[in-house]
């Protein structure tokens, strides 16, 4: 069997992510989501309903508050979620600081436990908000160091490697992609608020209403 831990946020990327992964054969797939203190539940239910709807192996939900600290939009109460700008040049107020360092983290040391050497996440850095931990560069550096500090990697000498398949991938290919693979966008959540309907104005609501506007499908969730 092959297997993989796919980190699992319910949104559009981590989704099809794990949906080409069974694609590619792995066909044992652990899901990992975080609970980090976001504003709202909408990923979480997205998250499991996928991870149902894929029929994986296991699904974590993993409680990391990140919202014990300040200075993010989408933990801290006191800090307004803006309107879009998907043409901004600064990094906005919804970075989560180091989010991925701290969940690629966990997700080796899950990895570890179960000697698995595939781990997978739905990163870009062309259609994306600027985070840093997005970039190419962080997930070779990341890479690396997860070999370095697994028993795994460092002792058993069984490479991890981390999958970021949509790294230089526009959103829209994305969505043409998950098309083909068979994935049930209508059960995913992008929007940074909660709600019953997705807000449309966020940066990830411009973001996905681009891709699916360029790939010429409909968005389930809008339509």
């Amino acid at each position: 069997m092959k297997k993989a831990i796919v980190l699992l946020s319910g949104g559009l990327d981590s989704t099809t992510a794990l949906y080409l992964a069974k694609s590619q054969g792995f066909d044992e797939i652990y899901a990992l989501t975080f609970e980090y203190g976001q504003k709202h539940d909408k990923e979480l239910k997205s998250a499991m309903a996928v991870a149902r709807a894929a029929g994986v192996k296991e699904h974590k939900i993993v409680n990391l508050l990140l919202n014990q600290w300040n200075g993010c939009a989408l933990t801290d109460p006191a800090i307004e979620i803006e309107n879009g700008n998907i043409e901004r040049q600064e990094i906005p107020a919804t970075y989560v600081p180091a989010r991925n360092m701290v969940f690629l983290s966990v997700a080796a040391s899950w990895a570890d436990a179960l000697d698995i050497t595939d781990i997978f996440i739905g990163v870009s850095e062309v259609d994306y908000s600027g985070y840093v931990d997005c970039r190419e560069n962080f997930i070779k550096a990341m890479e690396k160091a997860v070999n370095l500090g697994t028993v795994l990697g460092a002792e058993k000498k069984q490479h991890i490697t981390i999958h970021a398949p949509f790294m230089h991938m526009t959103k829209a290919e994305e969505v043409k992609l998950g098309v083909k693979l068979g994935v049930d966008f209508g059960l995913t959540w992008t929007c940074y608020r909660g709600g019953e309907r997705p807000c449309g104005t966020c940066d990830s609501c411009l973001l996905r209403a681009k891709a699916f506007a360029e790939a010429n499908e409909k968005d389930p969730l809008v339509c």
